[in-house]
């Protein structure tokens, strides 16, 4: 560990797989960042703006902010800028393994309809900072059964995180201003269809719709192109399967829609940067049923 930072090294892998950390201002987040592990920033104060992927959004306040597993991103902030990062390798804590534990991928991570940014009130930011402040202690120990007490806390954050972001998106559902009906029709179009249809033109013909109205709509409710929802959700799934399965990549891609692995090992590199072996390489793999 240095610095801001309290680490977990794996002793046979020796790799990093937990890491606590706190910062004071931007420039750890102002360079664009991939990480093999999962990332979940609390920020105590701040405003600035978040990139992730292709889009950006805005924060101000204290907030929790959430990347999946190699998701690009970059936090440019507009003065003070304070927090504290919890980073989790796959094999340290499996989403997928404990996913009727915790409700969160698909909330907090691998959410490819909402913003990754949840603002945060006083109490909520109080209750997630608590349970960072445990893991750090517990870190900063050499008691026995370290890893099952910084996995339990860690269940602890994903839980109360998922809860303050589902009960936003349910006042936000009751609220006035409702979701065109027309992307709740896509988003279960995108879910059947992703490993079949891959252009933006195909869903606006599923759906009845110019394609140029269905880009618009996805802009301004999802700040998202079409073509971008669509390649997000099948990235997510061929990490899902990376992760989870044994499969070879040409099977893969095969099962995405992909005819050709090289192209399919193009369009993965395009969108995460690294190739589909090195993602399963520095990821790891593990058995747990999907």
């Amino acid at each position: 560990m240095s610095g801001n930072a309290l680490e977990l090294i794996d002793p046979q892998r020796k790799s990093l797989v937990f890491k606590v950390y706190a910062f004071e201002d931007d420039a750890y987040f102002s360079s664009l960042k991939k990480y093999n592990y999962f990332s979940v920033i609390l920020v105590t104060k701040g405003k600035g703006m978040v990139t992730a992927d292709l889009s950006q959004y805005p924060f101000d306040g204290a907030c929790l902010i959430c990347f999946s597993l190699y998701q690009p991103f970059k936090i440019k902030s507009e003065g003070v800028f304070q927090g504290v990062m919890v980073n989790f390798h796959p094999d340290f804590f499996c989403l997928h393994k404990h996913r009727n534990e915790v409700s969160c991928n698909g909330v907090l991570f691998n959410n490819i309809y909402d913003s990754p940014v949840t603002a945060l009130a006083k109490d909520e930011t109080e209750l997630l900072l608590s349970t960072i402040n445990g893991l750090k202690l517990e870190l900063q120990s050499t008691g026995i059964a370290q890893t099952e007490v910084l996995i339990s806390y860690l269940k602890i954050l994903l839980i109360n995180g998922s809860r303050i972001k589902l009960f936003q998106q349910q006042t936000e559902d009751a609220s006035i201003t409702k979701t065109p009906v027309i992307l709740d029709t896509l988003k279960n179009a995108i879910e059947e269809h992703f490993s079949s249809l891959h252009s933006a033109g195909e869903y606006a013909d599923l759906l009845n719709i110019s394609t140029a109205a269905l880009n618009r709509v996805c802009k301004t409710h999802f700040n998202k192109t079409l073509s971008h929802l669509i390649s997000d959700r099948i990235i997510i799934e061929a990490k899902r399967q990376l992760y989870l399965t044994d499969k070879p990549v040409k099977q893969i891609a095969y099962e995405l829609g992909f005819n050709d692995e090289f192209y399919f090992s193009r369009f993965f590199k395009n969108h995460v940067a690294i190739s589909p072996q090195f993602f399963r390489d520095t990821i790891g793999f593990n058995q747990a049923n999907a």
